[in-house]
């Protein structure tokens, strides 16, 4: 799995110029259009949230444990306008900092080994990107991702009452993934090779899970699937979105920009890691169909 220093850099590096770019509670996931691409992002992302509370039944009083809870956006969501209680769960400093201090009940522990006996149960769990940081590129070469999966969803298992209800949104490889062997990072810029190379170096210690399939199987002893769907469309519209945003002048956060060019001139590895910031390697993979995107709706057994 990503450990908490490659959260760090992902999320807690990019912590103040995201919350500058997108809001303090800002959403960084995939929102939800349904083909109408007229929302605006902040309209699309509440669409998600509505959704995702209404799949779990997410009422007033409901207990919730939202796993990568980034800003917490979805707990904002379910506590002003559900009525809801909710704890949230992430590897990144500057997030848990941040999400504090604007109230929320955020904790930096690992979501992957939480038990009843740290919070009790909840009515309901979200994982909203999550998963793809949870199984590292030398966990799939050793042959242990059905593994990391299975274990997740026994973790999750335990933490929800018969009947309870869990939300997953993840990206996935999908039909065009390239061989691993052919992914290099001096291929040539913009091929699937480099673009590939690129989101690795995005998110270190991440590996995706082979299409929603083998998320499926490695919940089905355990859960039922209630909902599919793919949000890959939705995803290169909201990362669209986000790059216009992210370019939106602030003082504050072009200083903090400019703050990172000593790192920038001078390290090779953080020069791929930022490339984000002028190239999105994850929307580029969406429109060559390289992965795909899926919104899973579970319930235990």
């Amino acid at each position: 799995m990503a450990e908490k220093k490659d959260m760090d850099f992902t999320y807690t590096t990019i912590d103040e110029i995201f919350r500058l770019s997108i809001g303090e509670t800002g959403d960084y996931s995939g929102a939800k259009y349904d083909g109408d691409f007229s929302m605006s992002l902040e309209e699309a992302q509440r669409a998600k949230h509505k959704f995702i509370a209404d799949s779990l039944y997410i009422k007033e009083g409901s207990k919730v444990l939202d796993m990568a809870c980034g800003w917490a956006p979805f707990i904002k969501y379910i506590t002003e306008e559900r009525k809801a209680e909710a704890i949230g769960l992430t590897l990144s400093e500057g997030q848990a900092a941040a999400c504090q201090k604007n109230g929320y009940n955020v904790i930096v522990q690992d979501c992957r080994y939480v038990k009843p006996e740290d919070f009790g149960k909840f009515d309901a769990v979200t994982c909203i990107g999550g998963l793809e940081h949870f199984c590292s590129v030398e966990e799939w070469k050793e042959g242990k991702q059905e593994k990391v999966y299975s274990d997740f969803f026994k973790t999750v298992y335990d933490l929800l009452p018969t009947g309870g209800r869990f939300y997953m949104q993840t990206m996935v490889f999908s039909k065009n993934m390239l061989d691993y062997e052919d992914i290099d990072i001096n291929a040539e810029k913009g091929s699937a090779s480099h673009v590939l190379a690129l989101m690795i170096k995005e998110f270190p210690g991440s590996w995706l899970p082979y299409g929603p399939e083998m998320v499926i199987r490695n919940a089905e002893p355990l859960f039922k699937l209630i909902s599919k769907s793919s949000g890959r469309l939705d995803y290169i519209e909201t990362i669209g979105q986000w790059r216009k945003k992210f370019r939106a002048f602030n003082l504050k956060k072009y200083w903090l920009y400019l703050s990172l060019l000593p790192r920038l001139l001078t390290d090779k590895e953080f020069r791929h890691q930022v490339a984000v910031f002028r190239v999105s390697p994850n929307r580029v993979c969406f429109e060559r169909e390289i992965m795909d995107h899926y919104r899973l709706v579970f319930e235990k057994i």
